[in-house]
C-alpha cells in the first residue's frame, strides 16, 4: 500500500516540476520581497516612534515639499500601470511593446530620483543633514535620509534592473516569466513610498 501510494505521488509530479507550482526565479524574489518588507517595516516602525516621542519634531514638508512629493508619488503610480502592461504585453509575446512600456516604467522612476535628489540637495542646503539640522533635532536627519535613502537605493535598482529585462527581452535572452518577475519588486518598491509618502509628508501637515 505505501509502495502505491509512493508511486502515485512520483507520477503526480514527476520530479521534474516544481511541488509548489512556482520557478525557482519567481521564489527566490518573493523570499527576497519579504526579507526586505522585514526591514523597511523595521525603519518606518522607529521612524514613528522617534517622530511621535520628540514633541519638536520639524515640520519642513509643507507647500512646495509636499506638492513635489505628491508628484514623485503620481510618477511612481504611473510606472506601475505601465509596468502591468508591460508583463501583460510579455505574456502575449509582443516584443516591442513590451520593451516599451519598460522604457516608460523606467523613465517614471528616473523622473522620481530626480525629483527626490533634487529634494535632498534642498534640504541639505537648509542645513539639514543625517547629523545635524537647524532645529537641533539630530535624529530627524537620521531617520529621514536613512528611509528614503533606502527606497532610492531600491527605485536606483530597480532602473537598472529593468533596463537589464528591457534589453535582454528584446534580444530573446529574457522570457515573459523574467519580465512578471521584475514587475514584482518593481510594484513592492512603490508600495513601500504608499507608507513613506503619508507618514513622512502629509502628516507634517497635520500632526
Amino acid at each position: 500500500m505505501a509502495d502505491t501510494v509512493s508511486a502515485t505521488r512520483l507520477s503526480a509530479w514527476g520530479g521534474g516540476g516544481s511541488p509548489f507550482a512556482i520557478s525557482s526565479n519567481k521564489l527566490g524574489m518573493w523570499l527576497f520581497l519579504v526579507s526586505d518588507t522585514l526591514t523597511f517595516s523595521a525603519l518606518v516602525i522607529a521612524y514613528s516612534y522617534v517622530r511621535i516621542s520628540t514633541e519638536n519634531w520639524p515640520r519642513p514638508f509643507e507647500g512646495s515639499s509636499i506638492f513635489l512629493a505628491t508628484v514623485m508619488t503620481f510618477c511612481l503610480l504611473s510606472s506601475s500601470l505601465t509596468m502591468v502592461m508591460a508583463v501583460e504585453s510579455a505574456k502575449k509575446a509582443r516584443v516591442k511593446r513590451t520593451v516599451g512600456w519598460l522604457l516608460a516604467t523606467i523613465s517614471g522612476g528616473l523622473l522620481f530620483i530626480i525629483l527626490h535628489t533634487n529634494e535632498w540637495l534642498g534640504l541639505l542646503h537648509e542645513g539639514v543633514t543625517p547629523f545635524g539640522n537647524p532645529w537641533d533635532v539630530p535624529l530627524f536627519g537620521a531617520t529621514f535620509f536613512t528611509l528614503t535613502g533606502l527606497h532610492m537605493t531600491h527605485v536606483t535598482g530597480g532602473v537598472i534592473y529593468l533596463g537589464t529585462i528591457a534589453w535582454g527581452f528584446a534580444k530573446g535572452k529574457f522570457s515573459a516569466e523574467d519580465v512578471e518577475i521584475s514587475g514584482l519588486y518593481w510594484h513592492f518598491v512603490d508600495l513601500v513610498w504608499m507608507f513613506i509618502f503619508p507618514m513622512v509628508y502629509l502628516l507634517s501637515c497635520t500632526l
